[in-house]
């Protein structure tokens, strides 16, 4: 595992947000790359992380993604934000025991931990899947205070099948409401 980080010039005091990806979606994949340049605009400091490829296959993904985060945490102080995709939102738990905020596109509610924190969730955290991603299904039933973003036809990836032009338009309202939920968090 590994982590990189931007800073926007000059602002040691700018608050953090740590990305955390999928398994086979790396931080350069759209929803991430854009979720850090909409974060870098407003002048937050991004920590993105890194997974081995054998961690997708891993028995117990939650404890690994964690451990990551408390390596971050030690480098550069305790986050403002988590931006997590898929596996990433295997920090979900670590984060509504942290009183961390944050943004789960994807997030694997088949997971009951992921789930359950899910539903613990207040306003400070953001929730975004598709109709056509079995991870996403359990949302329908689901209560929480976290915002809930449903796109319909999308998939595990925010990807409406075989139409990239709406795809890149749902992507897009989609950085809007993020942005929005980045804004009221602060």
């Amino acid at each position: 595992m590994g982590h990189f980080d931007w800073e926007p010039p000059g602002d040691a005091d700018a608050p953090t947000a740590v990305l955390l990806p999928g398994g086979l979606y790396s931080v350069q994949g759209p929803l991430l790359y854009w979720c850090a340049e909409l974060l870098l605009q407003r002048g937050w400091r991004v920590i993105a992380v890194e997974w081995p490829p054998e961690l997708s296959a891993a028995a117990e993904p939650r404890r690994q993604v964690e451990a990551e985060i408390d390596v971050v945490t030690a480098a550069f102080g305790s986050p403002d934000l988590v931006v997590a995709k898929s596996l990433g939102s295997h920090a979900l738990p670590w984060s509504i025991r942290e009183g961390v905020p944050g943004v789960w596109l994807t997030p694997v509610l088949t997971d009951p931990a992921v789930h359950d924190a899910l539903a613990r969730a207040g306003s400070s955290h953001l929730a975004i899947g598709g109709t056509l991603d079995p991870m996403w299904a359990p949302a329908a039933t689901l209560t929480t205070r976290a915002g809930m973003e449903t796109v319909d036809g999308a998939d595990h990836s925010i990807l409406i099948p075989f139409d990239w032009e709406g795809s890149m338009r749902v992507q897009q309202a989609l950085m809007t409401v993020i942005a929005q939920h980045v804004d009221g968090t602060r």
